[in-house]
């Protein structure tokens, strides 16, 4: 039996890496806004703006935020909008090896009703100039 050098292997890591490189498809999504799910159980609602195979960027971020009763059990699910926590983030820079899925959300679905709700009433609440 004849045995294969180093170089041999080389060559077909090398192929297999240029091969699965080109296999992987760039997401494109038709709707305004996805729907990120990650590897820790948040969800993330916002627009892709791009995406690499390192990080995805995300701008115009929503969040679902259970808020609790008086008893400590989970009372309502609200709608959040990114960009009031004390730092004031205006965009995400995810880890796509956090990222579990990437989904559309379409224009009809109440995520997507919640998202215009939260904007009129951000909206309203902007000072006259």
């Amino acid at each position: 039996m004849r045995r294969r050098g180093p170089c041999f292997f080389i060559i077909v890591l090398l192929l297999s890496l240029f091969f699965l490189q080109g296999c992987g498809e760039k997401p494109s999504f038709t709707t305004e806004y996805q729907a990120v799910l990650l590897d820790n159980g948040s969800a993330y609602f916002g627009k892709v703006q791009s995406m690499d195979t390192s990080f995805l960027l995300l701008t115009d971020i929503f969040y679902i935020q259970t808020q609790t009763g008086p008893d400590g059990k989970p009372a309502a699910n609200i709608l959040v909008k990114r960009g009031k926590e004390w730092h004031v983030p205006d965009r995400m820079h995810i880890t796509t090896r956090h990222i579990v899925m990437i989904e559309p959300v379409a224009s009809g679905s109440k995520i997507m009703d919640l998202i215009k709700e939260e904007k009129e009433r951000l909206k309203s609440e902007e000072p006259k100039k």
